[in-house]
């Protein structure tokens, strides 16, 4: 199955009424996901943590069974303000979603985020003293041109979301609990399901477009299982480029990458039984956050190595994502 990458068009999406197809949309309670808890240890499998694990076993094993802080850089940050804007942008009534009222939106979601990590303030003011009504405003325009660029990309006005910031998960048989959060989906009588994901970041080559699109087919396969709707488009929004990457998936693409998502699985739980967490080494290293940590990088495992990873008697361990 081929993904393809393509800028906005305002022909885009045109067809009359004879061309569109007839397709069944799922009804509302389908949406509804109950948080299940997953393996003892390893809790649930998300995009992000299967990510960790295909990258480095290690940081696997540091972000879902040790659960390390890890610090916030700006670049995180200013991607979940963005995130935050475009989720209140739809509260919004269809006329008054335009670029000036996603800009004052900025501030309010700011507050919100810091009320609720009040650590982010850090990536403004890495100082002692609160940064100042100045510094805040600068770091809030750093902000515009993503939203500049969305307002380029879509007209929102156009568009009803069906839901956002969606918390779906589903129980494959006999393999773990699958569990992501969806930033938007989209339904319509005549073009179905589609699956909205927003990055603040460019739009990969040709050769990692594959590789971007897990996280999406993911969220297909979690969807199609939860509420027997296949979705019909997925589409990844690059805001630092003002691209589209799209993918129709198909019914025998998502079983195949069904079977990948359980032999990775196996493979976690495997290695979760030997504890045998090996870090493996590349480009990806210079971005970690755990380098001290990391007997490949000079560093010490910190005291949980000498338990091999496993839960030990009479620990009990959280459900977590």
């Amino acid at each position: 199955m081929s993904v393809s990458t393509s800028r906005p068009s305002s022909a885009a999406g045109r067809a009359s009424a004879a061309d569109r197809p007839v397709v069944l949309v799922p009804p509302a309670e389908s949406w509804h996901a109950e948080k299940q808890p997953g393996h003892p240890l390893l809790g649930a499998l998300s995009p992000s943590r299967a990510s960790d694990f295909t990258t480095c076993p290690l940081l696997y094993r540091f972000r879902t069974i040790d659960r390390l802080p890890e610090p916030t850089s700006a670049a995180m940050a200013k991607g979940t303000l963005v995130h935050s804007v475009l989720e209140a942008l739809f509260d919004l009534p269809p006329a008054e979603r335009i670029l000036p009222n996603a800009v004052q939106l900025l501030p309010e979601s700011w507050a919100q985020l810091l009320a609720d990590e009040p650590e982010l303030a850090a990536v403004v003011n890495a100082g002692p003293d609160p940064a100042t009504p100045a510094e805040e405003a600068a770091w809030l325009r750093q902000a515009e041109p993503l939203l500049a660029t969305y307002f380029a990309m879509e007209d929102p006005r156009l568009l009803q979301p069906a839901h956002r910031e969606l918390h779906v998960e589903c129980v494959l048989p006999e393999g773990p609990v699958l569990r992501g959060f969806v930033d938007r989906v989209d339904i319509a009588d005549h073009a179905g399901v589609r699956i909205v994901d927003y990055k603040t970041g460019r739009a990969p080559g040709p050769r990692y477009e594959q590789k971007a699109m897990f996280q999406l087919r993911f969220y297909a396969l979690v969807v199609w299982r939860m509420t027997g709707a296949l979705p019909r488009m997925l589409q990844l929004t690059y805001l630092g480029s003002g691209d589209f990457l799209r993918l129709a998936p198909e019914a025998d693409d998502l079983r195949t990458f069904e079977l990948k998502v359980r032999r990775l699985w196996e493979s976690i739980v495997a290695i979760s039984e030997t504890g045998e967490w090996q870090p493996r080494p590349g480009g990806h290293c210079r971005w970690c956050s755990f380098t001290s940590l990391c007997p490949a990088q000079g560093g010490q495992l910190p005291a949980r190595a000498s338990a091999r990873g496993r839960i030990q008697p009479g620990q009990v361990a959280s459900a977590h994502d």
